[in-house]
């Protein structure tokens, strides 16, 4: 694929395609941003900011302004497109306030199996139910594993490592792996907020009969 200039909007946060992201715009640079996306119909990147700028970053396009302020400041929806790697770095972009880059889309393979996704889903669904959190999501709707990687709460590392995974069947095994080493040690902990909540209670005890 070839690379494109693409302006930047640097944000804390892994956007992954298909996923909106609602925003409030109120910086300068940010704000002549999304109006030439406005007028021109333009998309943007987020890059992830960490301690420093990322290699990668999410393509976005803005849906809808939902409000506009006196002062200029937006509250936006957006939707991410893809994902992308920047291969150069402007503070400024000619002429602008906002930064910009260089950048290459990453495919996103669609290979994996039903019977991976099955797998996936299953040890999710036993993360829900140790957690209690069986009435708040339902992970039977979730249709990838971008989507299930934010609603089970990966860190922002994590989700930055999926970010630069272009196959859905790597992204799945990814999370697999996690979820295979994360469930034991949620259950322990799980079990010893149960103990700590029993401290200073009557309880019965049958006694050993030697």
């Amino acid at each position: 694929m070839s690379r494109r200039y693409l302006p930047f909007f640097p944000l804390k946060l892994a956007a992954f395609p298909g996923e909106q992201l609602n925003l409030h715009v109120f910086e300068p640079r940010y704000k002549q941003l999304i109006n030439e996306c406005i007028a021109e119909g333009k998309t943007f990147g987020i890059p992830v900011f960490g301690e420093n700028m990322r290699e990668y970053g999410s393509e976005m396009e803005l849906v809808k302004v939902v409000k506009h302020y006196p002062d200029g400041e937006m509250d936006i929806i957006t939707r991410c497109l893809s994902a992308f790697k920047i291969f150069t770095f402007d503070e400024k972009a000619p002429g602008k306030l906002y930064s910009a880059g260089e950048i290459q889309t990453i495919e996103n393979i669609h290979d994996a199996t039903e019977v991976q996704w099955h797998q996936l889903k299953h040890l999710g669904k036993e993360l829900v139910s140790v957690l209690k959190m069986d009435e708040s999501l339902d992970v039977d709707l979730l249709t990838n594993s971008f989507e299930l990687a934010h609603k089970l709460g990966l860190s922002l590392e994590q989700e930055y490592d999926m970010l630069q995974m272009p196959s859905e069947s790597q992204r799945q095994t990814y999370m697999i792996n996690h979820l295979e080493r994360a469930l034991p040690l949620i259950r322990e902990m799980e079990n010893a907020k149960d103990r700590i909540k029993m401290n200073g209670h009557f309880q019965h005890h049958d006694p050993l009969n030697f």
